[in-house]
Order: structure tokens, then C-alpha cells, then sequence
């Protein structure tokens, strides 16, 4: 049995209140602040009130002496350095305190500095201070969840829709639920304004918890906005009545960092199933892109039998077989309601746990979330929190190469939890953490992911297994951020000595790791900080291989668990955290950005995983044939010129660009010479795609660059030494490489 989660306080939150879906900052009839709660059991949704006192972590009281903003001052145990708690009567005088500090000490309360501290999301506040977290009690498919998603029309000219342009209309809205159900509403039957008033009532007649959408922050909800605005339509989606509100926001996903507007709307989450692929493959780095089509053929989910249309092609068809871009948009909208019921889960599972909305679940990087945690039990026990580490760098987890080319038989083992594993055993902690919460919270959460996991495994009922993967995956992404944590600068509890101490223990372990499998006639191909992909010894039976493995497991410390989690026909080994697996099913996996990078021409990414497929099944001849093949068609002209091209999105106004080049604050670009010659009005966030043109190989892109839209099937101009050149690059790069050693001695490079 999977503990209870009221057993463990420390992780579920110390409050037992169940059906809590939402939580809003409100102000009653005498203009006081109130926090208002929407709590779900069944289909019925009910309003509960309660006050809310905001508060502000100060290292002394006299810090808001002499200021006029009504307060009072909590006082907190223990040694860390912020011993009191401001509370205020609202969050209008908690900002204006924060004002005042900031004015007063001459530091931003985000700096490690400042001698206070606050938490500038009140629903955050709300739920540390009362222990409550959203969702408990529910399941997620009880959850009330309505999927967006537009269809747009392009002026003729330009490449891609802008809602600025008053052509650039929406012809399409697709939605969709968690019951299954789907409607279109199409703009060949309603004008533009219609189809946005019917959008409107359908949200308040569904009344979704949450909406989702991929790429509904960056395209859909700004478009709608937009276009709203120009039709003088109220985007009243909120559960109040209120319209919806935009405001700067930034993600980040692993060495990406997106800004995005970030939409509220009263009472509900907005989830982008965007963010969800781009977290999902941080740690699987298996998508070739992050679009939806893309995505659903990754997950399965596509329909059978979809319509597909090229996005250029959206217009024309609207124009003349507009049922047909219905069927498309429908076929889009399931895919996004699957992908969701993929991947939401998770998130599902982790606001059940943190105190954060569930919106903001979904955007919060790890170390935040643990960060959230230990707060938590601190505020609980009316303990004072110490000043976060003074950030240094120092040397992190064991990455290295040993072999490159391809080897076969190949095998992975995972170090289960491996830094999690070295902070138990060794009880490597933050020393500013008296409470000794890290380690307290790090173990309930190991403990509770084996319970839940081998529940999973168990269970027959379909919804149970969902829930408990989700609860199982949550609590292991958990269970690996707490080194990060450790060494993350924002953090309170950081303690970068503790941080370095872990790497250095992790990358002795696996050190020792490695030289026992060479050792015991093994082949190291590649360590990523704590998994070994390895060919292991031959063997004339399984037996043999059971042997081998449970004596590698027997060497390591008390406490170091391995899993052997796959095998693979081959491997091709590139370079760090770069390579091309071919899995059990004739699947090739390819993992980093030098063998799948999304800056490449798309002719350059599908020759690359056809010139990989055919090394790893020792097809060598072929590459040349293959390498022969591509070359012919670039000669010949044979290929749609979207092989060739690249698409950039504009970042900045083509007006703030010229501005830009005349200060010399920046270099030329081909996208943004071709907005400004164009006689167009382009704007930030239009996208061109583009060719090159020239008889030579080594042009100057920005002016030899043509759009696609102006691209002559029947006059074809593009460069062929240029993309000749291009296609001989990439051959010469990887279709030599034949095996060789990386690292000529243990250790190297880690």
C-alpha cells in the first residue's frame, strides 16, 4: 500500500482541506483583502472566503520603524538570520513595504544582500502560511480541463499571421474537453467577432478549472487578445466575470529561456502543453522539434487518417474548402487534449504537493519548488531562515567520452538517485538548515516514490496507474533537483561547499564504476553524470550476464543502488551527451544538439538521421549512395525549396534593427534585410522563412537571401554550390568517423 498522504505533512502540505481547485487574491465589500478559494466535489464548485495577512521576512524590526505602513512584527525561533516576520494588513501595504526596504537599504529584495526578504506571489504566500495545496483529494481526470486552439488567416505576401494586420483573422476555433468532447467553430459560418463572442460563451458555459492549449501563451490568448480588442469583444473568461490579463513572464527549460506574456485568467490555470514538451525533453532528448504535429507522432496520439495542411497552405484552403481546415483543426485539438493527458499529470501530481498554483507548477524550476518546501515547514515551526550561500563556482557532475564511432551490444546502467543516494548516506545537507528539513523531505520523498511505484506496477485500474506514474515521476524529478538545489543561487538553504562535496563523492563513485568494468573485460563508451552506456563482456548465456551484473552491484558502497534499464543494438558514439542509439525495435534515438540541431536546414537533419540509421546497422555502403542521392537532388533542382530554407522569428521591430546596425550594436541578418526591403509591414514576432540564392558557395546570407514566399518553381534560383557545400560538410563530418578511443587514460576530461 502507497502511504496515505496525510501521513506525511512535511510533503502533502499540514493542511487536510480536500477539493481546493483554485486560489485568488480578492477584496471584500469594505475593501479588505481576502483570499477566495474554489473548491470542487463532483461537478459542483463552490466559493469560500477567508482572510489573508501577507508578510515580508525582516532581519530586525527596525528595518519598518519609521515607516507609516501599518504592521506587526512575528517573532521566529532559532539561529538563522531573519528573525521576524512583517505581517500586513494588505498585499497594497505589503508592496508599499517592500518599497520602502528597497528605498531604505538600497537592495532589491531578489538580491542574496538585502536584509529582508518576501515571496512575490500572494497565492504562494497563502498556501505556505495554511499548509494547503491545491488538488488533494482529486484525481486528475476529475479535474475540469478545456483545450484552445486557433486557426488564422495570412495576408496574402507574408508568410505567417500577425495579428496587428486586420486580414490576419482567425477563421477557426477548436476546442475540446476531458469527457471527449470537441467543437469547431468555423469562420466560414460566423465573421471574426461572432466566432470570439460564441469562444467566450462556451468558456463560461463549460467552466473549465483549467485551459490549455500548445503555444496558447505565445500565440493563441495574445492573438485572441488582439483581435478581441479590434471587435471591441470582452474576453470575459474569468469565473468573476473578469477579463483576462497579460503580463511579462520567463520560462526556462534546461539551456533554453523563453519570455512569453503570461495570462491570467480569475479562477482558472492556463497550461501550455509547449512547456510540457520542452521539459519532457530535457531528460529524454528525443524530439526533433516541439511542434504539435511533430510531438503527437512522437507520443502515438496522432488521429488515425488526419488532415494535414501545410501552415502556408491554411489560407488558400480556408478560401476554397474551408470543411476540409475544419477537419484539420479538429484533428489538431484532439492532439493536444492527448498530449496533455500525457504529460499534465505530473504537474497534476506536483501541485497536489507544492505551494504554488497549479499554473505555476508548470513554469517553476526545481529548485524553486524544493525551495518551496523547506519554506513551508519553516513558516509551520516559526522558524527563522538564514541568509542563501554566497555563490562560487566549483566543479560538478562526470561527463566523459571514451570511444567514438559505433559499438554494438550496447548497454545502460543508471546509478539509482545517485547524488540522492551520497547526500543519505553521507548526510550531506545545507548547513544553514537546522530544522535538518532537506534530508527529512529527501527521504520521505525516496521512500514514498518506491511505495508508489511498486503500487504501479500492481495495480489492474487503469486511472490508479496513471495517477501513481505521475506521483512516482513527480516525486523522482523531485528526488534529483535536491544536489541542484544545493549549488542553485536563488535558493535560501543553498550551501555550495555541501554542493561540491556531492559532485566530488558522485564522481569518485563513478570513477570506480568505470575501472571495474574495464576491468572485468567490459568496454566504457560514455558516462553522463550518472548513467554508463558499456559493452558489456561476451557471455555464452544469460546467466553468464546475470553474473556479471550482480557482481558489479556487489562491488559498489553500501547504499549505491544500479539499474540496468536498457540495451541497444548500437550505439554512435560523437561526443558528450551526443549520440544515436537503435533501439530493440529498429528505432533510432538521437540525443544533442550536434546530431539533431534545430538551426540546421531541413534537408541537413533528415540526411544526418538517415546517414546515422544506416551507420548503426553497419550499412556503410549505403552512405555513400545516400550521400550521392541527397547531392543529385540539390543539383537538379528536384526538392520543394522548404528542404532548403530556414525560418527566423523577429525578435525585434525591423525599424529597431536598422536602428541597431546604424550603432553597429549588432551584425546583419538575413531575415530582417529581407522585412525591411520587402515594402511590408512586418513587426516583432512575424516569422520569414528564407533561401539562398547566388552561384557561388561562400556568399554573405543577409544578401543573397530571398524569401519563400517569393521563391519561382518555374525560374529556380537557389545557390547549389552553397547547398552543395553544406550537404559536404555534414557528410565529411560524421560519415568517416570510424572508431576510435576518446580518452586515453581513466578520468580524463571528468
Amino acid at each position: 500500500m502507497i502511504k496515505d498522504p496525510s501521513d506525511n505533512r512535511l510533503i502533502f502540505g499540514h493542511h487536510p482541506g480536500e477539493g481546493l481547485v483554485a486560489v485568488e487574491l480578492t477584496r471584500n465589500k469594505d475593501a479588505a483583502d481576502e483570499i477566495t478559494r474554489f473548491v470542487r466535489a463532483g461537478n459542483a464548485l463552490t466559493q469560500e472566503k477567508e482572510p489573508f495577512k501577507p508578510f515580508i521576512w525582516l532581519v530586525s524590526p527596525d528595518l519598518l520603524s519609521d515607516s507609516e505602513i501599518r504592521h506587526g512584527i512575528h517573532d521566529l525561533s532559532g539561529k538563522g538570520a531573519f528573525k521576524y516576520r512583517a505581517e500586513f494588513d494588505s498585499w497594497k501595504d505589503c508592496q508599499d513595504a517592500v518599497k520602502f526596504l528597497r528605498r531604505k537599504t538600497g537592495q532589491n529584495p531578489s538580491s542574496g544582500e538585502a536584509p529582508y526578504y518576501y515571496l512575490t506571489d500572494p497565492v504562494q504566500q497563502y498556501l505556505l502560511l495554511t499548509g494547503r495545496t491545491l488538488f488533494k483529494g482529486l484525481k486528475f481526470g476529475e479535474l475540469k480541463r478545456l483545450q484552445v486552439d486557433i486557426e488564422t488567416y495570412t495576408t496574402k505576401g507574408y508568410e505567417f499571421p500577425n495579428a496587428e494586420r486586420e486580414e490576419d483573422r482567425i477563421i477557426a476555433i477548436a476546442l475540446a474537453d476531458e469527457t471527449g468532447w470537441t467543437e469547431v467553430l468555423s469562420g466560414a459560418e460566423l465573421d471574426e467577432k461572432a466566432l470570439l463572442q460564441k469562444f467566450v460563451e462556451i468558456v463560461k458555459e463549460k467552466d473549465p478549472d483549467v485551459i490549455e492549449g500548445h503555444n496558447i501563451f505565445r500565440f493563441d490568448l495574445p492573438f485572441i487578445a488582439t483581435r478581441a480588442k479590434r471587435h471591441k469583444v470582452k474576453m470575459t473568461l474569468g469565473r468573476d466575470g473578469s477579463t483576462i490579463k497579460s503580463r511579462p513572464g520567463r520560462f526556462i527549460a534546461g539551456e533554453r529561456s523563453i519570455t512569453y506574456p503570461k495570462f491570467d485568467i480569475f479562477g482558472r490555470h492556463v497550461i501550455d502543453t509547449l512547456f510540457l514538451v520542452q521539459l519532457y525533453d530535457i531528460t529524454n532528448r528525443a524530439l526533433e522539434g516541439f511542434g504539435l504535429k511533430e510531438v503527437a507522432i512522437h507520443f502515438g496520439v496522432a488521429p488515425e487518417g488526419r488532415t494535414y495542411i501545410e501552415g502556408a497552405e491554411i489560407a488558400s484552403m480556408f478560401d476554397k474548402d474551408p470543411s476540409t481546415l475544419m477537419d484539420y483543426a479538429c484533428d489538431d485539438i484532439i492532439e493536444t487534449r492527448e498530449i496533455s493527458n500525457i504529460l499534465s499529470p505530473i504537474y497534476f501530481a506536483q501541485a497536489q504537493i507544492l505551494p504554488f498554483s497549479y499554473q505555476n507548477v508548470s513554469v517553476r524550476g526545481n529548485g524553486a519548488k524544493i525551495d518551496s518546501l523547506l519554506l513551508r515547514e519553516y513558516v509551520r515551526r516559526d522558524e527563522a531562515i538564514p541568509y542563501p550561500d554566497i555563490p562560487r563556482e566549483f566543479a560538478g557532475g562526470y561527463t566523459d567520452v571514451f570511444v567514438v564511432g559505433v559499438e554494438e551490444n550496447v548497454h545502460h546502467c543508471d546509478v539509482r538517485s545517485l547524488y540522492p543516494s551520497l547526500m543519505l548516506t553521507q548526510q550531506l545537507c545545507p548547513r544553514t538548515d537546522e530544522l535538518r528539513i532537506f534530508l527529512e523531505l529527501l527521504d520521505y520523498l525516496r521512500s514514498f516514490r518506491i511505495d508508489a511505484k511498486t503500487k504501479m506496477q500492481n495495480t489492474k485500474n487503469a486511472d490508479e496507474k496513471v495517477y501513481l506514474d505521475a506521483l512516482q515521476s513527480t516525486f523522482k524529478i523531485l528526488i534529483n533537483s535536491f544536489y541542484g538545489y544545493l549549488g542553485f543561487r536563488q535558493a535560501r538553504f543553498s550551501d555550495f561547499s555541501s554542493a561540491e562535496k556531492v559532485a566530488y563523492e558522485g564522481r569518485q563513485l563513478l570513477k570506480q564504476m568505470i575501472k571495474w568494468l574495464d576491468g572485468n573485460g567490459a568496454k566504457t563508451i560514455e558516462i553522463d553524470t550518472d548513467g554508463i552506456y558499456f559493452v558489456p563482456p561476451p557471455f555464452k548465456s544469460d546467466k553468464e550476464l546475470k553474473k556479471f551484473r550482480a557482481d558489479f552491484e556487489a562491488s559498489l558502497p553500501e547504499g549505491i543502488d544500479i539499474e540496468f534499464d536498457a540495451e541497444y543494438k548500437a550505439m554512435f558514439s560523437y561526443k558528450m551527451k551526443n549520440y544515436a542509439l537503435l533501439d530493440e525495435h529498429d528505432e533510432v534515438i538521437i540525443k544533442g544538439a550536434a546530431l539533431k540541431s534545430r538551426g540546421l536546414e531541413r534537408f541537413q537533419r533528415e540526411f544526418l538521421r538517415e546517414m546515422l540509421r544506416l551507420k548503426l546497422e553497419r550499412n556503410n555502403e549505403r552512405i555513400g549512395e545516400l550521400h550521392d542521392q541527397y547531392r543529385k537532388c540539390i543539383e537538379e533542382k528536384t526538392w520543394p525549396i522548404q528542404m532548403l530554407a530556414k525560418t527566423e522569428t523577429l525578435q525585434d521591430a525591423p525599424a529597431t534593427y536598422a536602428e541597431k546596425i546604424k550603432g553597429k550594436s549588432r551584425g546583419r541578418n538575413a531575415a530582417y534585410e529581407l522585412a525591411l526591403n520587402s515594402g511590408r509591414a512586418y513587426q516583432a514576432g512575424d516569422q520569414i522563412s528564407y533561401y539562398v540564392t547566388g552561384a557561388k558557395k561562400s556568399v554573405a546570407v543577409y544578401e543573397a537571401a530571398r524569401s519563400v514566399a517569393e521563391w519561382d518553381p518555374d525560374n529556380r534560383d537557389e545557390n547549389v554550390p552553397y547547398y552543395v557545400a553544406k550537404l559536404e560538410a555534414l557528410y565529411k563530418k560524421f560519415a568517416t568517423i570510424e572508431n576510435e578511443t576518446a580518452q586515453q587514460e581513466l578520468g580524463l576530461g571528468g
